[in-house]
């Protein structure tokens, strides 16, 4: 699908049409994280900000615990 920016004041919007949001569970309450590449644009959804640092706190738990088997395994 090739989609074009819309002017919305003085920035460019991307309008996503509604099969797509319902697609990945989005809807307009939903956050998204916007990265990139350098030359991709990546949009992803945000589900359970707690959820990712909860998921944080534990990679960096286990980090702290078993960094000798870690860095064994990285190798």
């Amino acid at each position: 699908m090739i989609k074009s920016l819309t002017k919305h004041g003085n920035s460019l919007a991307l309008v996503i049409e509604k099969p797509i949001l319902e697609l990945i569970g989005a809807d307009a309450d939903t956050s998204f994280e916007v990265s990139t590449d350098g030359q991709v644009l990546i949009l992803s959804p945000v589900k359970d900000a707690g959820r990712d640092a909860a998921f944080k706190a534990t990679l960096d738990k286990v980090n702290k615990q078993y960094p000798k088997a870690l860095k064994k395994l990285a190798e």
